[in-house]
């Protein structure tokens, strides 16, 4: 490196130094609130877990290690920071078969305004099937059904200050919905990345690099609508007609799932047609201890045609009782006419006792 380009960097490192210092702050402070929240007593204590499932395939085939490899809009779920890096708008879906007959899906469109940034606005839930209503009185059933849910709807917006450093948060609304009772809370993520040139095999481009994000700080949620609502006697033992005395019961509020992300990622292959990329993410979040994940990704491209994509990893490593293991998946990303290209990710992961799960999506860059 010359006396030219040291000096050039320097510049930008000064110039947006504040900015930069200021994101990782931000990030720092708000981990160590949810640091100082968790406890062992703690576990499980959360609402509205949906919004630590892992909705994206390529996120979930590398056991869910990639807050700071992600440079596309699966950025929305993981960090948001991602968005800062993309090039091309994009359209996204998933869809994931997930437990007992549920499902999750998530479905996002990007927007890349040159010079202002990356614009997302996502949504994404989970549908818990359909079920019959059940009361005291008949617990086998009223003849009625239902189908609870929960969703998220997000906006988002990353932006790159300079080549190797990017920043995105998200503003999101959550809603719950069992029979005619709901919750709802509203909620932000925030996250950063910087690109370095340390272990580079080739260009800057192909170091090192560090992410992190908090996800789901917000409000809490509390049930409440026409179920808690019952008549009652408020005085069975005296003379009167109390029988009908309208009451409403009113539910404990509960946290939203506060997930504090830190990583790192490094390529040690990166040429023209083989990449390899490996990832290690260390998770701490409000309603668990802990834990560890880690992944890898091969990119084979063939000039011209497609690239093939592998992924593996293993999620939830040092978690306790954790029923989470290993994932794989692969990908094929298909370019056409125009400098257009679709991109298809599957992903498989082992639940243990619980089982396995599927995960599809599709990108379609243009």
């Amino acid at each position: 490196m010359n006396m030219i380009s040291i000096f050039v960097k320097g510049v930008q490192f000064m110039k947006y130094r504040k900015l930069i210092f200021f994101g990782l702050a931000i990030i720092l402070m708000l981990s160590n609130i949810l640091i100082a929240q968790n406890s062992p007593n703690r576990v499980g204590t959360t609402a509205s877990n949906f919004l630590e499932l892992g909705y994206d395939p390529k996120g979930i085939a590398m056991g869910e290690a990639c807050v700071s490899t992600v440079e596309d809009l699966s950025s929305v779920y993981w960090n948001p920071a991602g968005l800062a890096f993309m090039k091309k708008n994009e359209l996204f879906f998933a869809y994931q078969p997930w437990l007992v007959g549920t499902n999750t899906y998530i479905a996002s469109a990007g927007v890349v305004v040159p010079i202002v940034g990356t614009f997302a606005a996502t949504i994404m839930g989970i549908d818990y099937g359909e079920m019959e209503v059940t009361t005291m009185e008949l617990q086998e059933g009223t003849g009625e059904k239902y189908t609870p849910s929960d969703l998220s709807a997000n906006f988002s917006f990353g932006r790159g200050l300079t080549s190797w450093f990017g920043f995105g948060g998200t503003v999101k609304y959550i809603h719950s919905s069992i029979f005619h009772s709901n919750a709802s809370a509203v909620a932000a993520d925030f996250g950063v990345i910087i690109k370095t040139e340390y272990f580079s095999p080739g260009d800057r481009k192909d170091g090192m690099r560090i992410g992190m994000s908090l996800s789901n700080y917000g409000s809490r949620m509390r049930y409440g609508g026409l179920d808690m609502l019952r008549s009652i006697d408020i005085a069975p033992e005296e003379s009167g007609n109390y029988r009908d005395i309208k009451v409403e019961y009113k539910t404990d509020s509960w946290e939203i799932p506060l997930i504090f992300r830190i990583g790192i990622s490094l390529n040690p292959i990166a040429t023209t047609v083989h990449k390899l990329t490996i990832a290690v993410d260390a998770l701490h979040a409000n309603n668990n201890n802990e834990s560890v994940n880690v992944g890898a990704e091969y990119t084979a491209n063939i000039p011209g045609q497609a690239k093939l994509i592998l992924r593996c990893g293993y999620r939830s490593l040092f978690l306790e009782d954790s029923e989470f293991g290993a994932t794989f998946g692969c990908g094929v990303k298909l370019p056409s006419l125009g400098g257009n290209s679709l991109q298809i990710d599957y992903a498989y992961r082992n639940i243990g006792i619980l089982g396995n799960t599927n995960v599809m999506g599709m990108s379609l860059l243009f």
